[in-house]
């Protein structure tokens, strides 16, 4: 088999799918660094790659992605009771629905006061703009606190966490960018960490639930150990940072309403019903991870087609959501196929599958999904003029945007 580490970087989420095409039905076998590997996708395959005794984490991540967009010692690496253990701190924090619901008004919040400010602006890029106020919004509600100057401070950030999903997936200036970054936010959580841990509250003397970085602060393993302020500092960040990420998702949703007018009206007078919709059509529709990998522990059959201890195991995230198996006219933007019914869930897979306390599957998708359902329909009540410029969206580069990060003039 060749390897087709080359073809992945320059064909980015197309890769996967196109090869799928050439090889026909069935799993696609290739090399990847020089390891054999095997990609499946479809609603069968996808408790086949949760199931452990299938697929291991652990050691399956490579350096580059560690130091960039999970860091090292995050949950993403762990397997088993381990992995369960340190998992049940976010599924707390990111699955309790008044918890979601809170996050979502802060979210919607800083969207009102943004846009009066976007009123006085002769421009405004909405990817970064979209950045700011999320992180403002997350920050406040998990409980860390920005500078004395929180406007600049909140910039700063959002650079910072857009960086690190921004570069984990390339080489060059964004990879190291990326690495930068995290070491900067890494820093300074680890030592919030450590002045919360220093303060000795008695979490019971406390009015209501402790914030976010106070759980993570107090979060003990199951052999009764506090993570190290560094692996707190990392899994703080697997909070703050994809929740930043749902930015990606925001501006996808303008370029949707750009390329599809008719669909404004709607979006913005018909409900949260008709948004959610939307909303799991721009994550359906829209690329961001194009697949999730790891190892064989042991030589395993999948459908009668062995697979070697070994091996690197992908789920082929993309190509499932684009699969015209499961989807009628998979390369057409509409959200009716999601009106009136709630995908199945091991059918849309833009953040994974499989069950979220149990397995990988990510527990920000409520938080992706009610934050996506209150800005959208404000963007499409929103008055603003698109002038020209570059909105194509690169299906090479991973993550990809509009190159332009949707440029707003005369917004009202």
């Amino acid at each position: 088999m060749l390897d087709n580490t080359l073809p992945l970087l320059t064909q980015g989420y197309a890769w996967l799918p196109d090869l799928s095409r050439r090889t026909g039905p069935g799993p696609v076998r290739t090399r990847l660094l020089g390891k054999p590997v095997i990609a499946l996708r479809g609603p069968a395959a996808v408790p086949f790659f949760y199931d452990e005794n299938h697929v291991r984490r652990r050691t399956a991540l490579p350096e580059p992605v560690l130091s960039t967009l999970f860091g090292k010692g995050a949950v993403h690496t762990l397997d088993g009771e381990e992995h369960r253990q340190r998992k049940a701190m976010f599924m707390a924090q990111l699955k309790d629905a008044a918890r979601v619901t809170s996050l979502a008004q802060r979210v919607t919040d800083e969207w009102e006061r943004a846009c009066k400010e976007w009123a006085d602006r002769p421009r405004v890029t909405l990817f970064d703009e979209v950045s700011v106020l999320i992180t403002r919004a997350v920050y406040a509600w998990a409980g860390v606190p920005l500078a004395e100057h929180p406007d600049d401070e909140s910039r700063r950030t959002a650079r910072d966490l857009v960086a690190m999903v921004d570069g984990f997936a390339t080489a060059g200036p964004r990879h190291w960018q990326a690495r930068a970054a995290r070491r900067r936010q890494e820093e300074r959580l680890a030592r919030l960490i450590e002045e919360i841990r220093s303060a000795d509250s008695d979490p019971a003397a406390q009015d209501g639930p402790p914030s976010v970085v106070e759980a993570v602060a107090a979060h003990r393993e199951a052999d009764g150990r506090r993570l190290d302020p560094r692996t707190a500092a990392v899994e703080l960040l697997n909070v703050l940072r994809p929740t930043v990420a749902v930015t990606w998702y925001t501006v996808f949703g303008a370029h949707a309403l750009h390329r599809h007018p008719e669909l404004r009206r709607r979006l913005a007078g018909e409900g949260e019903g008709y948004a959610r919709a939307f909303a799991h059509e721009v994550r359906r529709f829209y690329p961001f991870a194009p697949f999730v990998a790891g190892l064989a522990p042991a030589d395993l059959d999948w459908q009668g087609e062995p697979i070697k201890e070994g091996t690197l195991v992908l789920l082929d995230l993309y190509g499932q959501n684009h699969d015209p198996g499961l989807w009628d006219a998979p390369y057409t933007f509409d959200p009716e196929r999601f009106t009136g019914r709630e995908p199945g869930r091991d059918e849309l897979v833009p953040q994974g599958g499989g069950d979220a306390a149990e397995g990988h599957r990510c527990p920000g998708e409520d938080v992706t999904l009610a934050v996506l359902t209150a800005l959208l329909p404000r963007l499409a009540r929103l008055d603003y003029h698109v002038p020209e410029q570059d909105l194509r969206i690169p299906l090479h580069r991973m993550p990809t945007r509009p190159r332009s990060g949707f440029v707003m003039t005369d917004v009202r």
